[in-house]
């Protein structure tokens, strides 16, 4: 398996919640961990901003990616969500089994 880790911003917590519960239950994420007081400085529409938010830290695989941005990008708050993915390249092989299973 290609795992990931996917993260993304939101801006309140019960849009970190619902975006990490709607993953966790169709299998696109093993697990989704919420960060709260994130801040944030943006230049958004030609203006400085800077934002309290939620970091979400998701992990998945790649063969779930896609379908994990679209789900993301239906249920996000923001007209342009974060999404990035990063390759987990090594991790505890019990860990990266567990991933596994809980994507089944």
């Amino acid at each position: 398996m290609n795992y990931v880790m996917v993260i993304s911003t939101v801006n309140n917590i019960d849009s970190a919640r619902n975006i990490s519960k709607i993953l966790v239950e169709k299998k696109l994420a093993a697990c989704v961990n919420i960060v709260p007081n994130l801040t944030s400085i943006y230049k958004w529409e030609g203006n400085m901003c800077e934002d309290t938010e939620y970091l979400l830290l998701i992990k998945s695989v790649k063969d779930k990616l896609d379908m994990l941005k679209n789900v993301i990008k239906l249920a996000h708050p923001y007209d342009v969500p974060e999404i990035i993915a990063i390759d987990i390249i090594d991790g505890d092989k019990g860990y990266l089994d567990w991933i596994d299973k809980s994507l089944l």
